[in-house]
């Protein structure tokens, strides 16, 4: 760092994004959780017509995709914010609803950008550990005196929480915000969604990365009683008011007029992640139920670091992270069958090269 970097930031570790190789036809990448399939070709249809629009500024409000997504969502306009991936909504939720009285409180093993929101926005944090099965135990979490942020699915456990659960957390946290970061919820987790108008503390956030095929085009949102959705935009218009750009915004309404051929993904994906599951546990492999599109992985005899650099050798991304509860393990990410053959394939090679060796 330069000797200009500011102080307060001097001990920020950032967060690590995976691994983007330049060369994605030599590579089966299955790292960081992407969806294996396009988006619908209109999707690329709207993106294109829009870009003779790029000299005007985009509508700061996203009003067209804001009331096509309430329509889907069974929500109020005004129960919405649009942001730039979901990832500026949890951002936005750290500025918002944290400060030096109010820490962030998150589990110990999850979402790795959690801690990093919390140290650049200068607010206290307190990371709960998860139990030995990875698990989260819910009462841990009641009477948490700060911000509670709970990614379910979790990440990088893959584990969820029913939406039970979730209620008795915000039962007990009556005076304090609790963000669902539902990132993985369309791969057959139950959302809290239903609870917003019930409980005025609840704020819940989604991406169309993974269930919509648009990592590319970072476009998220954020849904809560119509005053947590006001606070948001008050730091949203205080920050970057033209948050979503006019391509990005063309695309998700296109995509959301063929949200059935989304959802015909996500139900694909969910097939192969149970075929390639029962073909990973037969070969040894120990993991999680995953409600995710990805699995959580880890085998007696490898290591999750051998294993992890084995498969780069052979031109295949995993995600590894070196933290000392789940070193072990690896998030691998469900491809498609093709590409989950292939894996499996190396992995019987590598796992019997060990052997031999």
């Amino acid at each position: 760092m330069s000797r200009f970097f500011s102080e307060k930031y001097r001990e920020l570790e950032p967060y690590v994004p995976g691994e983007q190789p330049q060369k994605q036809q030599q590579i089966i990448k299955l790292n960081t959780n992407e969806n294996p399939y396009p988006p619908h070709p209109e999707v690329t249809e709207a993106v294109a017509a829009e870009s003779r629009l790029l000299h005007l500024y985009s509508d700061t409000d996203s009003r067209d995709l804001r009331n096509m997504l309430a329509g889907l969502l069974d929500v109020s306009a005004d129960e919405l914010i649009m942001t730039n991936g979901s990832d500026e909504i949890l951002n936005f939720a750290f500025m918002a609803f944290c400060d030096r009285h109010t820490p962030a409180v998150f589990p110990d093993i999850t979402y790795g950008f959690y801690p990093v929101f919390a140290t650049i926005d200068q607010v206290p944090y307190r990371e709960i550990p998860v139990r030995d099965d990875l698990s989260i135990e819910p009462e841990d979490f009641y009477q948490s005196g700060g911000t509670v942020f709970l990614a379910n699915p979790n990440a990088p456990t893959s584990l969820a929480l029913q939406r039970e659960t979730i209620e008795e957390i915000l039962k007990h946290n009556s005076g304090n915000v609790v963000v669902v970061d539902e990132a993985y919820v369309d791969f057959g987790a139950e959302s809290a969604l239903p609870l917003i108008r019930k409980y005025d503390n609840l704020l819940v956030t989604r991406t169309f990365s993974k269930s919509r095929s648009m990592a590319g085009a970072r476009l998220g949102f954020g849904i809560g009683n119509p005053d947590l959705i006001g606070d948001l935009n008050a730091v949203r218009n205080s920050t970057n008011p033209y948050n979503v750009n006019r391509l990005t915004s063309a695309a998700g309404v296109a995509c959301l007029q063929y949200d059935d051929y989304n959802m015909k993904n996500c139900g694909m994906i969910m097939e192969t992640r149970a075929s390639y599951g029962r073909k990973l546990r037969d070969m040894g492999f120990e993991m999680p139920e995953s409600r995710t599109n990805f699995f959580f992985a880890r085998h007696p005899s490898i290591s999750g670091r051998d294993l992890y650099l084995a498969l780069k050798e052979r031109g295949i991304l995993v995600r590894h992270f070196d933290q000392e509860r789940i070193r072990d393990y690896n998030r691998i990410t469900v491809g498609t069958p093709e590409q989950m053959e292939i894996l499996i394939e190396n992995i019987r090679q590598i796992l019997d090269e060990k052997k031999e060796g």
